[in-house]
């Protein structure tokens, strides 16, 4: 094929179902995403979509150029955070990403890794999704849970984040606080919206209360922690963050069963890059600091 804008653009239309949602991904003029569009169908002699008026549908053609161009756009960004991660000099960028939840923790541990290198800019990215380390979508990822087992991906163990049960002193002299985990049935309760999360702490909780108890739900961390501030009911905290809000008294104290292993994981390709290898050696580092504070 001789023109790969052409194929890219009508990989961006079949992805985004929309002239000027490809447009604004490509940065380009909604006229040029027709033209390329056009002239890709003029060369092929097929139509690849199915134009009507909430967008575009790609056909059986279509589809099967889509494939072909996702997987060509893919192995262009693994190629291109390859090339970003190599080098000597701890410089450029540092993409790295976890839970939201993780981020007191990694928002603090990057703020010191810039003042030790400042010719690198960070670049950190919260979302539930796990991120493709194959694909060059990140450098270094922190992950909690079971051991995670990607191919070609290199796992160290981190840490554990201790996890306790907390209630704000509103809740607490408005509904009392539980005396043991007895008194829990009788109280209202912050979590995951999810019933069924894989959260240890959230699978101990559907097993002492009725989950109709939870009458505040949400799937961010950050959207739960503010709900327990605001006395909307008692809800599961890490311990070093419910540290720096005053107002918050530990209901139950941490248990071996509520926390999870954290894990370090980064791709083989990267792993031994200098600025990958100075980011480990800080984070571990300051994860023993922090577990001496």
């Amino acid at each position: 094929m001789d023109n790969w804008d052409e194929i890219r653009t009508a990989y961006q239309v079949a992805r985004l179902g929309t002239v000027s949602g490809a447009a604004e991904a490509l940065g380009v003029h909604h006229a040029t995403v027709i033209r390329h569009v056009d002239a890709l169908e003029a060369r092929l002699g097929v139509k690849l979509f199915q134009r009507h008026a909430r967008g575009y549908t790609a056909t059986e053609a279509g589809t099967d150029l889509m494939r072909v161009a996702q997987t060509t756009d893919d192995q262009f960004q693994q190629l291109e955070g390859r090339i970003r991660g190599r080098g000597n000099d701890v410089s450029g960028e540092l993409l790295v990403t976890s839970l939201v939840a993780f981020a007191p923790l990694m928002i603090e541990a990057l703020t010191s890794f810039r003042e030790a290198y400042p010719d690198v800019v960070v670049r950190y990215l919260t979302d539930d999704r796990v991120f493709r380390l194959e694909y060059g979508e990140a450098h270094v990822a922190l992950r909690a849970g079971t051991m995670p087992q990607e191919p070609d991906n290199v796992v160290q163990p981190f840490a554990r984040q201790d996890i306790a049960l907390y209630a704000s002193r509103s809740y607490v002299a408005r509904f009392g606080q539980p005396a043991d985990e007895t008194d829990l049935a009788a109280h209202r309760f912050v979590a995951h919206d999810n019933p069924d999360s894989r959260a240890p702490f959230q699978r101990w909780l559907r097993g002492q209360v009725a989950y109709d108890r939870v009458v505040f739900r949400s799937t961010d961390s950050r959207v739960l922690e503010q709900a327990v501030l605001a006395g909307a009911g008692i809800g599961f905290l890490g311990v070093r963050e419910a540290a720096l809000h005053a107002d918050l008294v530990q209901v139950l104290p941490p248990r071996e069963d509520w926390s999870a292993p954290l894990w370090l994981v980064t791709h083989v390709d990267l792993h031994r890059t200098a600025k990958v290898q100075a980011f480990l050696r800080h984070l571990k580092e300051f994860g023993r600091d922090v577990s001496a504070r």
